[in-house]
């Protein structure tokens, strides 16, 4: 249901870059995270790039509220047109065309939003890029952001891909950072509110193709003496920024050995190198056999009276000698302490009970491709206008009308051209709608941006509404108006919240 309005219209702007929300506004626009650090965003454009886009192949269009019973009203609420109409510069901002239109050019800023659906599967929405200070704003639906399933805040791994076409993303990805709607559709789900603004990070792409496939990215590390060792890289690995998507965890093996040097007890030296002195430092020991250099030691070290002996361990030989020395041209006897290790080959180096990280790790090159106003030239904003106006509704409409007849497929960007009314459908609590006569199916239409002014020859227009509903209104089994909320000024107060947020990038 429509309430007060909390901010007036203002005059054309050049640019959103004129507009920046003030603290009392921000504190009235719920903005709720969707990837609140770069590590996080990087998983969810993985999620979507990997194993060939199938995620992205696989996703259906969202079906949550898309058939509603409206009908047409005589006028809109009063409080619905009670400020000043205004609009957002677009970045085309121009007067629009008055040439009778022969074939319509569809506008790059029109894509699709995919995620997460309450029922754990991908879905995906319309959505339209907008013209904003950081060039990074998307518009679509509240419920292709919220979710109103199962009352979640949010959906999850929300991307928006301008230009979709089946797996390919010709412009990136763009991760949503921050999802900005008003107050009471977050909190009472009105349809007359029924919209949201999402600032996106940089896009990015993938650098290569691979890994393909599970098996491409199967991980299996060295073996640990401990499992304390092995949990300690598994963490090691997951804190990695290079790795944007693992299921890992410890296994125990048994380990068969392989050949190699290991430590030597003295007595097994002694035993196998009969006759021989092992505190001669040239001393050659028999095949298989190594005497490491001796190494002096200081006498706290060395701590015995003994002449020599072997550490408690029974690796190390220690022993004193007598030592001849100089010093201004008389001789000494001095003694000096050292110690020596030895080692022996052994054919089962590492053999017995270890530990290893085990699964899957995908490590994705991504690259940055700067953002999304950048790339894909943002639409401008208008509200407070009066119903009636031509508009073009864009999006990618799929699914089938009540009789079961699939006009659309949803792979494409369709249009749609009309006039705007006041429409009302109760069921959503929408009693400030504005409707347009459209074939447009429900599924996948979700989100379509509502154009005002499009200039066909510049591809810019105003984006004065977005579908959240689609209906028959004159009982025929055939969909025939698309539904939207009025904006007014209270959507200019959450489109300048969102307007006002930096992103930055992920890589």
């Amino acid at each position: 249901m429509n309430r007060t309005l909390v901010l007036g219209g203002v005059a054309a702007g050049l640019l959103a870059s004129a507009i920046v929300a003030s603290p009392a506004q921000a504190e009235k626009v719920p903005a709720k995270p969707l990837a609140q650090t770069n590590f996080a965003a990087q998983q969810i454009a993985a999620f979507w790039f990997g194993e060939n886009a199938a995620n992205l192949i696989a996703a259906t269009p969202y079906n949550v509220e898309t058939k509603v019973s409206s009908k047409v009203v005589a006028h809109m609420p009063k409080a619905a047109t009670s400020s000043k109409p205004g609009v957002v510069g677009s970045s085309g901002d121009q007067k629009a065309s008055t040439a009778k239109l022969k074939n319509v050019n569809l506008p790059r800023s029109s894509g699709k939003v995919f995620f997460i659906g309450a029922d754990k599967k991908p879905h995906w929405c319309s959505a339209t890029a907008l013209q904003s200070r950081h060039k990074n704003i998307v518009a679509t639906a509240g419920h292709c952001v919220f979710d109103t399933v199962k009352e979640k805040a949010t959906l999850d791994k929300w991307v928006f891909i301008p230009g979709y076409y089946q797996g390919k993303a010709p412009w990136g990805i763009y991760v949503g950072k921050v999802a900005f709607t008003h107050f009471d559709y977050s909190v009472y789900h009105d349809a007359d509110y029924d919209y949201a603004f999402v600032a996106v990070y940089n896009g990015v792409e993938i650098t290569s193709d691979k890994p393909a496939s599970a098996k491409d990215f199967a991980y299996q590390s060295d073996l640990f003496d401990t499992k304390q060792a092995a949990y300690a890289h598994l963490a090691k690995v997951k804190r990695d920024k290079s790795t944007v998507f693992s299921k890992l965890w410890v296994r125990e093996v048994e380990a068969k050995g392989h050949v190699g040097w290991v430590p030597a007890k003295v007595n097994d030296v002694k035993v196998a190198n009969p006759g021989k002195d092992l505190t001669d430092p040239k001393v050659t020991l028999k095949q298989g056999w190594k005497a490491d250099a001796p190494k002096e030691i200081g006498r706290r070290e060395y701590n015995s009276n003994e002449s020599s002996y072997t550490s408690k361990d029974g690796l190390t030989l220690l022993w004193k000698a007598s030592v001849e020395e100089r010093q201004g041209g008389n001789k000494y006897t001095v003694t000096k302490y050292y110690k020596r290790t030895f080692t022996k080959l052994e054919r089962a180096v590492g053999a017995g009970k270890k530990y290893q990280v085990v699964g899957q790790k995908m490590t994705i090159g991504l690259k940055d491709v700067g953002k999304l106003g950048a790339n894909v030239s943002g639409q401008g904003l208008a509200y407070n206008q009066k119903v009636g106006q031509p508009t073009f509704v864009f999006g990618y409409p799929s699914g089938s009308h009540p009789d079961g007849d699939h006009a659309f497929t949803g792979k494409t960007l369709k249009y749609s051209y009309g006039k705007t009314f006041p429409a009302t459908a109760p069921s959503i609590k929408g009693e400030a709608l504005v409707g347009i006569k459209s074939s447009f199916t429900g599924e996948g239409a979700l989100g379509s941006g509502w154009l005002y002014k499009y200039d066909n020859n510049k591809r810019f227009g105003y984006l004065n509404g977005v579908t959240i509903s689609v209906s028959d209104t004159d009982g025929n089994n055939r969909y025939d108006t698309s539904l939207s909320p009025y904006f007014n000024g209270e959507t200019l107060e959450v489109y300048n919240a969102a307007a006002a947020t930096d992103s930055g990038n992920i890589v």
